[in-house]
């Protein structure tokens, strides 16, 4: 029986009429409605005609995450007064709850993606909806995409609403075409604001670390709300650690504590969602319960200000969630769960005056996501680079590449970026590249059953009890009773079920290593090699014999091969990556000599990642599985300031054997001299003072006449080094033979012979000018003008101010000791206005010095007043 009443109560109904008008007009619309309103459960009811009498249509709901797919499937049957699997059903990742009477099916937007890639057209369906698009989860915004091509190409009937928690809909409005936004009205109550910060200054979250005292405040501040104020409890934290850590400070509270996140068993989700029995609840939530979930009974919001994010460390190959201070939109939903039923609070764990330098919105994760999935979506899609999809945000640049250098390298898409047979297959599996790399090459190694249950281990990382060794959270897992061993194992059961039977069709050698570093640095001439242990060929597939250590080194070596790290020290390691690892202090793995690194992150300033989950492998396995990293050959380079020559034998950034090499070929030695000029700069050259102001010359001339006279600033003259060091610089070997060509005299080859205009460079910018007493005083270049430094007495009559190549000196006047006395770029200015000055002040100093009041009637000296009497 259909819940009418309950239906009728949902504030979202008053909006669907103009929903309705603007999908017949436009077939796409952006439905804004604050969260509780009906959004997720009343409209696709309506639009599918399972409610008034509208016409019967197919509707597809798309939800970021598995928990908010199966609680909307299971409100919209209750509505309607069934179980799902009726006309209401649902599809996750590992479970499919539909049956022949199905219209509305809630999927998450990784299947709605899977779903697209196979059928394109999405055969019988009428309307799709992407719920909690606001979040700009990646899926969400590809999804989108795929659909509008959809609609554009091949099926123009089809309709899209974009449903938003926000009111932030104009991008989504543009992106759809300028669709029509409809806004319903929310029932909201008054929510009060107290602001809670710590006592005492807390450590800013970095990594995945949460500042264990900030934990402590929020459990007192639940404790404090649940003394000040009626209902339930509901309390935001980062994640699933941070979650259990502050339960476990609650012992003795005076309420049923409750844990709500993507890995909370279905039995705890349903009765969080269902509402208090009568007893007080504190419910510990993720931003799960921002907006993609309803919990009834909550009065009191307890926001601990934190989020995590999906960032991605490109030159390292590091990826994982790392903790940030969630954004004022976040601070806005969560506080309006306080209010949903009746006035409420929100007690926020920072400061007022935080509260504005927070971000607006949280970034998309498009911007700071890994994107090798998304590129394998893309290319399977037959858009390689993403170009002409609908998006927000175009994926960076940057991310891109790294993330088609991962595809190409374990073998998913061809040179020109195409999508190949073992690339689709790869994106069926439901898994990132990486893994599916791993379950395909290494199935073929161990057997299906065995790399299913490593990838499962690695696709949703185990929980921190179970340790950071790889093979002892197998065990674990196998043997556990927990949430996190059945959802493992039922992983494990869809894995092995898509790879067993059919062989692992890769295609390629397991010894074909993902994220390929190109390129071994400066000066290399190298071949490469699979460096494939023995007795580990691809293709044995039984994995008989192999111990568990074993297998699960080479699969999670096989998905994170530039990760393979060895030991340079006790719990110290270097990755291939070239990034250092270090594990923690009471990990058993500290005394391996070689590690497969599954999970790691880089704190903010640490100079090496902490290594989260990692399996001890031989160094055969290490060379198997990043065999395409391996290289041996010459290395000539520039290293702790000289040329390195060695014949290496290296993976990546570790090296396997290193011997000198007495003979290395010149054409790298010059590239290793090179190589250090332009690190350590030009004074390698020896440069006395009259090379050096040869080179100030040349620059002003370049800088004041232009052409011919060159341009010999450091840039310029080490992006052509053969055009004014050869021959000296082929015939060098070390820094000494830098250090012995003479810099002055390379420079002179670069003066314009040719033309002829190299006989004028005395002539344009002398070295020396002559002044009125004969001497010839030299001329600094280094500054905007020409800098003449000269005794005054020395310029007696001279009227003008001298010029060099028509630009006039900057005369430092000195006095008869050689201090300054004044400056001028005017000299007839300055006989006039201010040597009466100078004179004043320097005659009794100077009085063996002649001093006339008029410089011009007495000829330019260098000597006393004596001794021009004698002379």
């Amino acid at each position: 029986m259909i819940r009418t009443e309950a239906l009728d109560r949902l504030p979202v109904r008053t909006a669907v009429p103009a929903l309705e008008r603007a999908l017949d007009d436009r077939g796409v619309a952006v439905l804004c409605a604050p969260p509780g309103t009906g959004k997720t459960t009343l409209v696709p009811l309506v639009l599918a005609g399972l409610t008034g009498d509208g016409p019967v249509r197919r509707v597809v709901v798309a939800e970021p995450r598995r928990i908010a797919a199966r609680a909307a499937a299971r409100r919209m049957a209750w509505l309607l007064g069934e179980r799902p699997g009726g006309r209401v059903g649902f599809t996750v990742r590992g479970e499919r709850v539909v049956g022949p009477d199905t219209v509305v099916e809630v999927v998450t937007t990784g299947v709605l993606l899977q779903r697209l890639q196979r059928d394109q057209e999405l055969a019988g369906v009428d309307v799709v909806i992407i719920d909690e698009c606001h979040e700009r989860h990646l899926d969400a915004d590809t999804v989108a995409a795929f659909l509008l091509d959809v609609r554009e190409a091949i099926r123009p009937d089809l309709r899209l609403v974009a449903a938003s928690a926000t009111t932030d809909a104009e991008g989504w409005a543009r992106l759809l075409g300028d669709a029509p936004v409809v806004e319903a009205e929310g029932v909201s109550y008054p929510v009060e604001v107290v602001w809670a910060p710590p006592a005492r200054p807390v450590k800013p979250p970095h990594g995945m670390r949460v500042d264990p005292a900030l934990l402590t405040h929020v459990a007192a501040t639940v404790r404090r709300a649940l003394g000040e104020r009626e209902g339930d409890v509901l309390c935001f934290l980062p994640g699933v650690g941070e979650i259990a850590r502050v339960a476990g400070q609650l012992a003795g509270v005076d309420a049923e504590v409750l844990q709500v996140h993507g890995r909370a068993p279905a039995a705890v989700q349903d009765a969080v969602l269902a509402g208090s029995s009568g007893v007080r609840r504190v419910v510990l939530a993720t931003s799960v319960a921002e907006s993609s979930l309803t919990v009834p009974g909550v009065r009191v919001v307890v926001d601990s200000g934190l989020a995590r994010e999906p960032r991605t460390d490109h030159a390292r190959g590091l990826s994982a969630l790392t903790t940030v201070r969630a954004s004022q939109a976040a601070g806005r939903q969560r506080a309006g769960r306080a209010g949903r039923e009746a006035a409420g609070a929100v007690y926020r764990c920072w400061d007022r005056a935080e509260d504005g330098r927070l971000a607006r919105f949280p970034a998309p994760e498009i911007k700071v996501a890994d994107l090798a999935a998304f590129a394998l979506q893309a290319a399977c899609w037959g858009d390689p680079e993403a170009s002409s999809l609908a998006l927000l945000d175009p994926p960076p640049a940057g991310a891109m590449a790294a993330a088609r250098e991962v595809l190409g390298a374990i073998g998913a898409v061809d040179a020109a970026g195409r999508v190949t047979g073992r690339g689709v297959r790869m994106s069926r599996l439901g898994l990132h590249p990486r893994l599916a790399r791993a379950l395909l090459d290494g199935a073929a190694e161990v057997g299906a059953r065995r790399a299913a249950e490593v990838v499962a281990l690695l696709s949703e990382e185990p929980p921190r009890e179970y340790g950071d060794d790889l093979a002892a959270a197998l065990r674990t897992a196998r043997r556990g009773q927990d949430g996190y061993a059945g959802r493992w194992k039922q992983e494990v059961r869809r894995l092995s079920a898509q790879v067993d039977g059919a062989g692992s069709g890769t295609g390629k050698s397991p010894g074909t290593g993902a994220g390929a570093v190109p390129g071994t640095g400066a000066g290399s001439r190298s071949g490469s090699g699979a460096g494939a242990a023995p007795g580990t060929s691809a293709g044995s597939g039984s994995g008989e014999g192999r111990s568990d250590d074993a297998v699960v080194g080479l699969v999670a070596a096989l998905a994170f091969p530039e990760r393979v790290a060895r030991a340079r020290g006790e719990g110290a390691f270097l990755m291939v990556s070239g990034t250092g690892a270090e594990l923690g202090d009471s990990s058993r793995l500290r005394s391996a000599p070689w590690l497969a690194v599954a999970v790691a992150d880089r704190p903010a300033h640490a100079a090496s990642a902490r290594v989260r989950l990692a399996a001890v492998v031989d160094e055969g396995t290490a060379l198997l599985a990043a065999g395409q990293l391996r290289v041996r050959g010459e290395e000539v380079r520039w290293a702790d300031g000289d040329v390195v020559a060695r014949s290496v034998d290296r993976v990546g950034a570790v090296e396997l054997a290193v011997r000198p090499l007495k003979q290395p070929d010149p054409e790298l030695v010059r590239g290793a001299l090179l190589e250090g000029l332009e690190r350590e700069g030009l004074r390698l050259l020896r440069w006395s003072r009259d090379s050096e102001q040869l080179r100030l010359r040349l620059a002003f001339l370049h800088r004041v006449v232009g052409a011919p006279w060159p341009d010999v600033s450091d840039g310029a003259l080490l992006a052509d080094p053969g055009a004014w060091l050869e021959p000296e610089l082929s015939r060098a070997r070390r820094r000494a033979d830098l250090g012995r060509i003479d810099a002055g005299q390379a420079l002179r080859r670069l003066l314009p012979w040719a033309t002829g205009e190299a006989v004028r460079l005395d002539e344009l910018a002398p070295e020396r000018i002559e002044v009125p007493s004969g001497s010839r005083i030299r001329i600094e270049y280094g500054g905007e003008q020409p800098v003449l430094a000269v005794k005054l007495q020395e310029l007696f009559g001279l009227a003008e101010t001298p010029r060099v190549a028509g630009v006039p000196v900057l005369v430092h006047l000195l006095s008869p000791a050689g201090r300054p006395a004044a400056v001028t770029a005017d000299l007839a200015s300055f006989w006039q206005d201010g040597y009466k000055a100078v004179r004043a002040e320097l005659r009794g100093r100077y009085p063996k010095h002649p001093w006339p009041e008029d410089p011009a009637t007495v000829p330019a000296t260098r000597y006393t007043s004596a001794r021009l009497k004698r002379s």
